[in-house]
């Protein structure tokens, strides 16, 4: 089972793709609570030098409300992740598909709410 929702943005600067992401995202209610810059932390950290790749930690707070309803502990799991990373023909746009991270947890309800969790995602990425 893939486990990611993907696109790969074309001959375009990863500043611009983050941009565009952040606004999709938001156009389908995500909102970005957490980013991590992979590259500067390797770099600082173990002194490797890497392509660009960003982890943006993405939340639409009333899927999120309804899942720790149905599931308390599924915060564990939250927020949904969003990656960019730099490769040789652009930019590629990968977000977690929630249903695949969802398997872990045996609850039919929650399964529901993630397969709209991940069509509001497929359809984040879709319009970058």
């Amino acid at each position: 089972m893939t486990y990611t929702i993907n696109r790969l943005i074309s001959d375009a600067a990863i500043d611009d793709v983050d941009a565009r992401t952040r606004k999709a995202l938001a156009d389908h209610g995500f909102g970005v609570l957490t980013e991590i810059d992979v590259k500067a932390t390797m770099k600082k950290k173990i002194d490797v030098d890497m392509p660009a790749y960003r982890i943006l930690g993405a939340c639409n707070p009333k899927m999120a409300y309804r899942a720790i309803g149905i599931e308390p502990r599924v915060g564990a799991m939250l927020p949904c992740s969003v990656i960019l990373r730099e490769v040789e023909s652009g930019v590629e746009v990968s977000a977690i598909d929630p249903v695949a991270s969802m398997q872990a947890i045996e609850n039919s309800e929650l399964t529901a709410v993630a397969g709209e969790v991940r069509d509001l995602l497929a359809k984040a990425v879709d319009a970058i």
